[in-house]
């Protein structure tokens, strides 16, 4: 069986994707799959429309939109491997002392490059009592510049994921606030049309059975074994960083132990979607999410 996969874009928390084709478990499952890289996110769906790929992965948001845009989308999620939220707020400050409730007072920059991380962050702060809309908040810029901006001291505060957060680490920030301790929000799964669930039953099938045997792999194996499973997938990063960045995801249970997608971590991405106005209503779990 060969599969089409389009990937989202290059992330460390994705480390699970790249490990299950270097180690070989969707060949043990007999599908050939050919990685369609991109370089940008949110490509996977536009591919899978022009008949390019057969499936990608990335955030079930990308779902929850078209459902409230199009109630008839045929854009559907299965097989959860991401099932919690992998940024963190880093800063200049002191971790142990640091409280969400500390945010207003201090000059911090949200992620521009996807929506998600700051919508899931926004709905921390109101559940805080905190109003997203006054915070002194610097938006537009990339992580790799809001990351110079903290080691300037432009910035007290930055919203990145790994290896990002590693590198303000090595730089001497810490780590305020992971997003992984607010507990399941669904994050990543894979995502396909129901005409293409139609057409690869079989294959995605064996796709979901080669990510629980990975899901077991990561459990079993340390960070050291993660990192030289994926390295050559992030040529740019340094071993030690990206030991470290597998390191914190894994002791922050980012990666799922189960496929199925988690009612409780799709309900909680569904409320910040929605309490940040970026959908008009609380999607439908099965409405969403395929049985495969």
């Amino acid at each position: 069986m060969r599969i089409r996969m389009a990937e989202n874009f290059r992330a460390a928390f994705y480390a699970p994707f790249y490990a299950a084709q270097a180690l070989g478990f969707y060949a043990r499952e007999d599908v050939e799959v050919e990685l369609l890289t991109s370089s940008a996110p949110g490509g996977g769906p536009a591919a899978m429309a022009d008949g390019s790929a057969d499936l990608t992965w990335g955030g079930p948001l990308r779902v929850m939109k078209a459902r409230d845009e199009d109630p008839a989308s045929p854009l559907v999620c299965f097989c959860e491997v991401v099932g919690r939220d992998p940024f963190f707020l880093v800063g200049n400050r002191d971790a142990q002392s640091f409280r969400l409730e500390d945010l207003p007072r201090l000059k911090f920059a949200t992620v521009s490059e996807v929506p998600t991380p700051w919508l899931c962050l926004q709905h921390d702060l109101r559940e805080r009592g905190i109003d997203p809309a006054k915070l002194e908040r610097t938006t537009g810029r990339t992580m790799g510049e809001n990351l110079a901006a903290l080691r300037e001291k432009r910035l007290d505060a930055i919203q990145v994921f790994e290896p990002y957060a590693s590198l303000a680490v090595l730089n001497g920030a810490q780590v305020l606030y992971a997003a992984s301790t607010r507990g399941p929000t669904v994050y990543t799964t894979f995502l396909a049309t129901r005409a293409g669930i139609a057409r690869h039953r079989d294959a995605f099938a064996a796709l979901t059975r080669a990510m629980s045997r990975m899901q077991d792999w990561l459990v079993e194996n340390g960070a050291v074994k993660i990192a030289e499973a994926v390295a050559p997938f992030y040529p740019d990063v340094e071993r030690d960083i990206l030991t470290s960045a597998m390191a914190r995801y894994r002791q922050g249970g980012l990666w799922s132990r189960s496929t199925e997608v988690s009612r409780q971590g799709f309900a909680r991405l569904g409320e910040s979607l929605h309490s940040g106005g970026y959908i008009g209503r609380a999607p439908v779990y099965e409405d969403c999410v395929a049985a495969i």
